[in-house]
């Protein structure tokens, strides 16, 4: 393995895919609150039409709940209850088209980072058929700062990507320190330079690939140009 080299994975979004768990979490949320009609659907017609500004789905959760009268305790106890159905019928996800033969081909140090508690995250994985192949793990990470201690534990001429679908929380950190970055999904933020973009991690394997093995990436601290891809 190539410890010079540290690719860094966001999960919620990133590598597990679908709206399983946030309609999960909608579901408990609308449980908390007695279960106001409509609430679920109101959710899922708001992920259709890319959240209306909030940074993924569960934020999109979060502000209709609060305006529906949710309080901290309320959302608290719907996320702990959704995440114990993660990755089960009641809250399916996926992987990205060819994530796995990346990670197992890929010469770096692989660590995935969630803000999410340890909680049926092994199953998951195993579901998506990414069991073993992250080097390191890091749940309830509190990112952004999360993010910015594992970059304090890093040599200063490790290259690193990041990969995320938030900028603020996985990706701002790193771009700050002159790493790539790689934002994949359908929330914008107008704030967002990453190096790399596109609609799904698929899309963007082929340059991550090229990304690894180029011998310009070796010196991080030069910003490579933001690449868009749009699928057709």
């Amino acid at each position: 393995m190539n410890t010079r080299t540290t690719i860094i994975f966001d999960f919620d979004g990133t590598v597990a895919l679908g709206d399983g768990p946030v309609l999960a979490y909608a579901q408990h949320v609308a449980a908390e609150l007695g279960s106001p009609e409509g609430f679920v659907d109101g959710i899922r017609l708001l992920l259709t039409a890319g959240g209306e500004g909030a940074l993924d789905g569960y934020d999109a959760v979060r502000r209709v709940a609060e305006a529906a009268g949710a309080n901290t305790g309320h959302l608290s106890r719907a996320y702990l209850a959704s995440r114990g159905r993660l990755g089960t019928p009641d809250a399916p996800i996926t992987a990205p088209d060819g994530l796995a033969q990346f990670l197992a081909e890929a010469d770096a140090h692989r660590i995935l980072v969630t803000n999410a508690p340890d909680v049926r995250l092994a199953e998951a994985l195993a579901a998506l058929g990414l069991d073993g192949l992250f080097d390191r793990i890091v749940t309830s990470a509190g990112k952004p700062a999360g993010i910015e201690r594992i970059l304090d534990e890093l040599a200063d001429d490790v290259r690193v990507l990041s990969i995320g679908d938030i900028w603020h929380n996985d990706l701002a950190p790193v771009h700050r320190r002159g790493h790539a970055t790689a934002l994949v999904g359908d929330f914008s933020d107008p704030g967002a330079h990453p190096t790399f973009r596109a609609a799904t991690l698929t899309a963007l394997l082929p340059q991550l690939r090229e990304w690894l093995t180029d011998s310009t990436a070796a010196d991080s601290t030069i910003p490579a140009p933001t690449t868009t891809l749009t699928e057709g």
